[in-house]
């Protein structure tokens, strides 16, 4: 079997009131630390609604290997019971061949993986095929979901 993601894009939007190093440190601790060199990251100025500073930092991963680093880290440290949450509601994290997930930066500082809403690190997860089915096969298999 052909490995079935594409690509893998993490985002994350750093506020003026944040550190933006301790920001950059939470998504590199969601990597595989013997590939985050290997990784290349933009950072763009933008500006909030209000005129405020927004840092975007962002990167897409094609590499396979780093792709399968990632998804073993990522699934060997989400947290239980956001594992059976994707399990039981898929239609939240799924939308054709993407996989969505938002990720607590504030715990991944501390090596740990939650879902979050506010203020998340934002990754999508693009596979080659649209078959819902196939993709939560492929997420229960790396034991992404309980």
């Amino acid at each position: 079997m052909t490995f079935p993601i594409t690509y893998v894009d993490i985002r994350l939007s750093i506020h003026a009131t944040e550190d933006l190093e301790k920001a950059k440190k939470a998504v590199c601790k969601l990597l595989p630390e013997d590939r985050i060199e290997e990784i290349a990251f933009k950072t763009e100025a933008l500006k909030g609604h209000y005129g405020n500073p927004i840092v975007l930092f962002e990167t897409r991963v094609k590499d396979e290997g780093i792709i399968r680093a990632f998804m073993e880290k990522l699934s060997q440290n989400l947290d239980e019971q956001d594992k059976n949450r994707i399990l039981t509601e898929p239609d939240i994290f799924l939308e054709k061949n993407n996989f969505y997930i938002r990720l607590d930066k504030q715990a991944a500082l501390e090596d740990k993986f939650r879902l979050r809403r506010d203020d998340p690190v934002h990754i999508r997860i693009h596979f080659k095929n649209k078959d819902k089915e196939r993709i939560l096969e492929f997420c229960r298999e790396l034991g992404l979901t309980s």
